[in-house]
């Protein structure tokens, strides 16, 4: 896959979610192999993990089918990840039309009910055809979800939401994100749908980094 493709060979929320009720993301048949199911960084990331921590990044858009269809999977492993792990999001800018929805995630972040506001964003998008990509239509949305439209924009064009899209983008050019869904882990290892072969395995190939970085340095 060319860099900025953002088509991905991904099951369908439905064969995902029956497969991952078959079996657990641990059933992978065999270690996971750098250079087939992951790639190695040439060059370590930023991570922003606690101590004893290993980070665990999902690089996501918005307007991403892919995206919307891995969120429900992707939300229930987090709910489970290891101990060991630390799991966040990080929105991606392929190019400049993609800064508003970066700016709606972060914005929404310090908005109250953060999660049931981020899966109304797909649904917005995906089921109400509301493409949310201008600030106009992303305040007039937000202010039918009953959050405070004065803060939220407060927030939108804040110094810090622009420090954490400056991150984010730094972020995604260290880790060299081809397309979206996809995942890094501890500032060293990449890995992505086409990869591994499914999402569902993505999850399995991030355990088993996730494990074999808590061990080393």
């Amino acid at each position: 896959m060319k860099r900025r493709e953002f088509s991905l060979a991904v099951t369908s929320v439905a064969s995902t979610l029956a497969l991952g009720a078959a079996s657990s993301v641990h059933a992978q048949a065999a270690a996971p192999k750098e250079g087939k199911d992951y790639v190695k960084l040439s060059k370590p990331a930023t991570t922003e993990a606690p101590a004893g921590k290993v980070e665990v990044v999902e690089f996501f858009w918005y307007s991403c089918p892919h995206c919307k269809d891995f969120e429900p999977l992707f939300a229930a492993w987090k709910q489970k990840a290891p101990a060991n792990v630390s799991v966040r999001r990080v929105p991606v800018a392929f190019n400049a039309s993609f800064v508003p929805q970066q700016k709606l995630f972060f914005a929404l972040q310090a908005m109250p009910n953060f999660d049931a506001l981020h899966i109304k964003v797909f649904h917005a998008i995906h089921a109400e055809r509301n493409r949310l990509a201008k600030d106009e239509d992303i305040f007039a949305w937000v202010g039918k979800q009953g959050v405070d439209v004065a803060k939220f924009k407060e927030v939108y064009n804040s110094f810090s939401v622009s420090n954490q899209i400056r991150k984010a983008t730094q972020l995604q050019q260290e880790y060299d994100v081809e397309g979206v869904p996809s995942m890094g882990v501890a500032g060293k290892y990449y890995t992505d749908g086409p990869r591994a072969g499914s999402m569902q395995n993505v999850l399995a190939v991030v355990e088993y980094l996730a494990g074999r970085s808590k061990d080393t340095p």
